[in-house]
């Protein structure tokens, strides 16, 4: 059998289109900027909505193709290189998208970038180990509606989840350089997230990276 009818080729054969095609909406959405394009559909599978976890969006072709180039970008606007941390932690499930677009946007910069997820189940981490390491923790949407998850007990005694994701990393050999996500609701000026280490009491503010208030979305 010949290599041609063993494999089916990629994608599909290029169409000629007339010179005045007039332009369609996806063609109009790609000649956008990046950022306004990721705004564009964050803000589209936000509406009529309190909160979701924005799956939609970050498993969906365009999104998860720009979202860790964006989040790169952003942090490194905000001060934190790729040369400032060596790993990105998923806080939810809905950051695990997250975390993989980072890995592989700093890949494609010759960048060496770990990632690795949050477990509750026993309080620890999955993914490479992160001792000594920098690490910054990723959601999808942080506010201030979203820090209490009541569901926890180890939440009730000690104020909120980050708190615990805090301990955990620290117990795990790592530094918190920072907290980013996707949308933040923390109105202020220079945007930090208190956290009380549950194991010591300890208070520490690290600072918060939002990559579009929720303001601009609405």
């Amino acid at each position: 059998m010949s290599d041609e009818k063993a494999f089916r080729k990629t994608g599909a054969p290029a169409a000629s289109k007339p010179a005045n095609t007039p332009a369609t909406p996806d063609s109009d959405f790609m000649m956008l900027e990046p950022r306004e394009q990721l705004r564009q559909l964050i803000a589209h599978e936000m509406d009529g909505k309190a909160f979701c976890e924005l799956a939609a969006v970050t498993f969906d072709h365009r999104g998860a193709s720009m979202v860790g180039h964006i989040l790169l970008d952003t942090l490194e606007e905000q001060g934190y290189s790729v040369d400032d941390f060596d790993a990105v932690g998923a806080l939810t499930a809905a950051a695990v998208p997250l975390v993989c677009a980072m890995i592989q946007a700093a890949a494609s910069r010759g960048e060496n970038l770990d990632g690795f997820v949050m477990d509750f189940v026993y309080p620890s981490i999955k993914g490479p180990s992160i001792k000594g390491k920098r690490v910054i923790l990723l959601d999808s949407w942080l506010s201030e509606k979203s820090y209490v998850q009541t569901s926890s007990l180890v939440t009730l005694r000690n104020g909120n989840e980050l708190s615990l994701d805090f301990g955990v990393v620290e117990h795990e050999g790592a530094t918190v350089v920072a907290i980013a996500s996707l949308i933040g609701g923390v109105d202020m000026t220079d945007p930090t997230i208190k956290v009380i280490n549950p194991v010591n009491g300890e208070e520490h503010e690290l600072p918060f990276v939002e990559i579009f208030h929720e303001s601009e979305l609405r």
